[in-house]
């Protein structure tokens, strides 16, 4: 008898989407969980750059959210090269959005701090309507699974394994 493992990413996937069944919560998460992406992104560019400026050289993405970026891809990376591919284009978008809004000479960490809050205002909201707790409460992993779950439905809609 033959003994079928499922994937770890699977059964991140499988186990994310237990507390995200009701279709309203579904729907918030849509909206709420690239915000909060972009904004943690947002809030980590906002620090002063120093030694990353130093490693990366003076440009406009030499601070530390393209470290962040590159540390979450690395993660990315053990679990599905596929979503690993599709969150390093929705990171660099957010990358270009970061510097869109700086160079608009807006504050950054306002803008982003702001939208940080409202998202997840969203996400409580959308967890209580569905009547389970945020999965990161279990385990903190799941605040970057909650961004691939997102990109595998966008990979199933396009036929593209993962």
């Amino acid at each position: 008898m033959m003994e079928t493992t499922m994937r770890k990413i699977d059964q991140l996937l499988a186990e994310y989407g237990e507390s995200h069944q009701n279709s309203t919560n579904k729907a918030i998460h849509w909206i709420c969980v690239p915000l909060i992406f972009f904004s943690v992104l947002g809030l980590f560019a906002s620090i002063p750059a120093g030694p990353v400026q130093y490693l990366l050289g003076d440009n406009p993405y030499a601070h530390w959210a393209t470290v962040f970026v590159i540390l979450g891809l690395a993660y990315y990376v053990t679990l599905s090269i596929p979503l690993a591919f599709g969150m390093m284009l929705f990171s660099a978008m957010c990358l270009y959005f970061i510097n869109v809004i700086t160079s608009q000479g807006w504050t950054l960490w306002v803008v982003c701090l702001t939208i940080f809050v409202l998202a997840w205002i969203g996400q409580f909201y959308g967890h209580k309507v569905e009547g389970k707790k945020p999965s990161f409460l279990k385990d903190l992993q799941f605040l970057l699974i909650g961004p691939a779950w997102l990109m595998h439905f966008v990979f199933k809609r396009m036929g593209i394994p993962y």
